[in-house]
């Protein structure tokens, strides 16, 4: 990998680890604002609006310039919504403007490697990415608690009164500020990231035209009887997972007794079990027994139930880590074959697009159901026990729709989990290869790894382009 390669995944790094480090600071505001307890998972709901609404069209967006360029509007995008945040609206409005920042980065972050890179390295590109994003999210999480945490208010605090005499505002503007200065950073790396060589004209830009193609693309992977049973997993475990990040929040609070700040650190022990679980499944899972994983969701909306009786840190953390292993194990093998098989009926573009479309608007579904619990104001418990029942029902009825086309469709279905597994199968040899032994094949040496890192830090600060 080159110096521009670093300089992408150093970009998108920055840009999710203010992401995820935002949502806990803009919960914080809304309690300092004395704001309504429904307001927070609303602030999900704002945010993820913009991948929906805009679903059809962020692709055509990110085609019709550079991706740097776009990546770096997008950031820009997310640094205004921090601004507005600082200079006092509403959070659910600014909160919705940096989502509008993040639906336009999404297609462009994806998009940039199958531009830059040969197909030869997209694998280990891709790993990169997951790692990074993973990264992100426990770093990010854990960040946002330690920026709103007493002691880092209090050197705010002093901070303040030392430039200001007395306090002007409110502290959490100085963890708004840190956070956008995460995201220029971000914008900074934009600056250098290397020009593909790619001709960015866009084919169609009739928005009636996008919508009807966006719609044929959805239809396309609904009645895939393949693709459909992976879409629906994926749609109703993102949703589950961004209900989950709240449910997880308010349940640190109510039944551990921890503030806010304490109970991102749970979040970042979450994470750390997906990452743990998506490395089990990338070495023990081939492409084309993804859907024999679909039980462990099950199994997952069993372990949630198992929150209800916790009341001590540690077996919290260790039930935190049980849980994000089996929805890493779960979910990295359902979604490797829902790429594939966009890929396959559509192309990588317009798949990236459909599968975002729906798991949002999943998540827009369930996150409107758990506003109206809170709204209800109904115990944690009873909101932990409805979690797991749901999830242990919708995920045994989407096993219960792939066992009933493997009846009726047995012929088909065989036919393209064959298709995938050949199409994932390496040309050296007659054996299947997991994902974890194609990383073993492609990841970096160590050393090489940190050699490529210091000579980026030191080689000049020139745009890098592609010959």
């Amino acid at each position: 990998m080159d110096r521009g390669f670093y300089i992408i995944m150093a970009a998108q790094f920055f840009s999710a680890l203010a992401d995820n480090a935002l949502l806990i600071t803009a919960i914080a505001m809304l309690r300092e604002i004395h704001a309504p307890a429904e307001y927070e998972p609303l602030l999900k709901l704002f945010f993820t609006f913009s991948y929906v609404a805009l679903a059809a069209f962020v692709g055509a967006f990110a085609d019709s310039m550079p991706k740097g360029r776009v990546m770096l509007i997008s950031n820009t995008i997310k640094v205004v919504g921090c601004l507005m945040m600082i200079a006092g609206t509403n959070p659910l409005y600014a909160y919705a403007v940096v989502g509008l920042g993040a639906a336009a980065y999404s297609p462009a972050k994806y998009g940039i490697l199958t531009e830059y890179l040969p197909h030869s390295k997209l694998v280990i590109a891709n790993s990169w990415i997951e790692g990074l994003t993973v990264g992100a999210i426990i770093i990010g999480t854990m960040a946002g608690g330690w920026l709103i945490s007493p002691y880092v208010q209090e050197s705010f605090h002093s901070v303040d009164a030392m430039l200001f005499g007395e306090l002007a505002g409110s502290l959490l503007d100085y963890s708004m500020g840190a956070i956008a200065g995460l995201y220029m950073i971000a914008a900074l790396f934009n600056l250098w990231v290397p020009d593909t060589g790619v001709d960015h004209r866009v084919l169609h830009s009739n928005p009636w035209f996008l919508l009807r193609d966006f719609g044929h693309c959805v239809k396309l992977l609904w009645l895939d009887k393949l693709g459909q049973i992976t879409l629906a997993v994926t749609t109703l475990f993102w949703g589950a997972g961004a209900t989950l990040q709240y449910i997880m929040l308010r349940w640190a609070e109510t039944a551990l007794s921890i503030r806010l700040d304490q109970a991102t650190y749970l979040q970042g022990i979450f994470a750390a079990g997906v990452a743990i679980g998506a490395v089990l499944a990338g070495k023990l899972i081939p492409i084309d027994k993804s859907v024999r994983v679909i039980p462990v969701g099950i199994a997952m909306g069993l372990a949630a139930l198992l929150m209800i009786p916790v009341h001590s840190l540690l077996p919290a953390a260790a039930l935190m880590v049980v849980v994000g292993a089996m929805a890493g194990f779960f979910v990295v093998p359902m979604n490797a074959l829902l790429q594939h098989r966009g890929h396959i009926l559509m192309g990588a573009g317009h798949s990236i697009a459909v599968q975002n479309f729906n798991e949002n608007l999943g998540i827009l579904v369930m996150l409107a159901l758990y506003t109206l619990m809170v709204k209800a104001n109904l115990p944690i418990w009873l909101v932990i026990v409805m979690f797991g029942v749901f999830i242990i029902v919708s995920m045994s009825l989407v096993r219960s729709w792939h066992q009933f086309n493997m009846r009726e469709h047995k012929d088909e279905l065989e036919r393209l989990l064959a298709i995938a597994a050949a199409a994932h199968q390496p040309q050296h040899t007659g054996q299947t290869q997991t994902t974890g032994q194609m990383l073993k094949v492609y990841l970096p040496r160590p050393r090489n790894m940190v050699r490529n890192t210091v000579r980026f830090i030191r080689g000049p600060g020139r745009r890098n382009r592609r010959r």
